[in-house]
């Protein structure tokens, strides 16, 4: 019998969603999760993971650094193969 220490896909979106939470928007001092800047986050069987998100404006001052932060961090985690971040205005935030 060989032993699977792979992790499922819905553990690893709890791992990303901890990770996220430590990501906390210079402005506003509430993590980018909780904020409601993270609109979906899809991992894949290779465990690719895209996050779609936005900001808190289209003239945000951290809308360079930001989605590098996040991809960053979500890549940190060592069962995640890659990541992407995707930028959206649709819905805006409020």
């Amino acid at each position: 019998m060989v032993e699977d220490n792979s992790i499922d896909t819905v553990e690893l979106g709890d791992k990303i969603v901890r990770v996220l939470k430590t990501i906390y928007d210079p402005e506003i001092p509430v993590d980018i999760y909780e904020l409601g800047l993270i609109y979906d986050v899809f991992v894949n069987e290779d465990y690719d993971v895209k996050v779609l998100m936005t900001l808190t404006s289209p003239n945000c001052p951290v809308a360079e650094s930001l989605p590098v932060e996040v991809e960053e961090k979500v890549k940190s985690i060592d069962a995640v193969k890659n990541a992407e971040v995707e930028i959206t205005f649709d819905p805006p935030w409020t």
